[in-house]
């Protein structure tokens, strides 16, 4: 069971909407704030954009900023040696397979004029080329979407989220082996006094441990500057009809319970 301070604070599913697909890279998020917000800053990218291409059909004038160090052209040179190899060893061809030999011609469509790629990693230090903090990704920004998805290295930025929080409209962090930082997740839940989180999902990808919880959450956070909130806990089921989806079909989701 999890803890009771991950139970995400009481919002209509009216106001919820899914951006992205209905499988891993998909969020929920408050339909509210897609107005509002005019930069989505994403701190890990990998292969995956669909959530920020999905975003720009419903707010056209937003730009996308995104920061992934090991998204590089070695990194793209093996993902096209590896689907050219899949191509053309797959008895069965399969279209996805297809689809993803093309995957960086859709990269270098998307990323270009107002939309940002810095090959850059997310950290605790400006270091020129090869580091940046949050803080100076945010200095110049207000009305943010912050999406971060960083392979645990979101626990050292916890303290920089809070203190620019005012700029965030909304958050959307996966927190990874949250077993191993359960304490970090709490502070910085009880410390974010404008940031309050309104979903929660289970990564059903990353497993879970011995107890059966999930190892990784998707969670959203929103600015009560931005929008209003009463804050009362919520008592609805994770994970939430026509909002919530497996990030993998190969695996069941995790129905979640709180310890309270």
């Amino acid at each position: 069971m999890l803890p009771t301070f991950l139970k995400p604070y009481h919002i209509e599913n009216e106001h919820l909407i899914r951006i992205g697909p209905k499988l891993d890279g998909g969020y929920v998020i408050d339909k509210r704030l897609i107005q509002q917000s005019n930069t989505i800053i994403t701190c890990g990218l990998n292969d995956d954009w669909e959530f920020e291409k999905s975003f720009l059909k419903t707010n056209k004038s937003c730009k996308i900023i995104a920061f992934d160090h090991t998204v590089d052209k070695e990194f793209w040179v093996k993902r096209f040696k590896k689907d050219i190899k899949h191509f053309f060893l797959l008895k069965k061809i399969r279209f996805r397979k297809i689809i993803g030999i093309f995957k960086y011609l859709d990269y270098i469509k998307f990323f270009k004029d107002k939309n940002k790629h810095h090959v850059i990693k997310i950290g605790t230090q400006n270091i020129d080329d090869k580091e940046i903090t949050i803080s100076k990704i945010l200095r110049n920004q207000n009305n943010v979407i912050l999406k971060i998805d960083i392979e645990g290295d979101e626990y050292k930025i916890l303290n920089e989220i809070i203190n620019n929080s005012e700029k965030i409209n909304s958050l959307i962090i996966e927190f990874h082996n949250i077993h191993e930082y359960m304490d970090l997740i709490k502070e910085f839940i009880e410390n974010s006094k404008a940031l309050k989180l309104i979903h929660i999902h289970a990564n059903n990808f990353a497993g879970k441990n011995d107890a059966g919880d999930p190892n990784v959450l998707e969670l959203t956070f929103i600015n009560t500057k931005s929008t209003k909130l009463e804050l009362t806990k919520t008592q609805k089921n994770y994970p939430l009809k026509n909002l919530d989806y497996k990030n993998t079909h190969r695996k069941d989701d995790f129905l979640l319970r709180f310890n309270d």
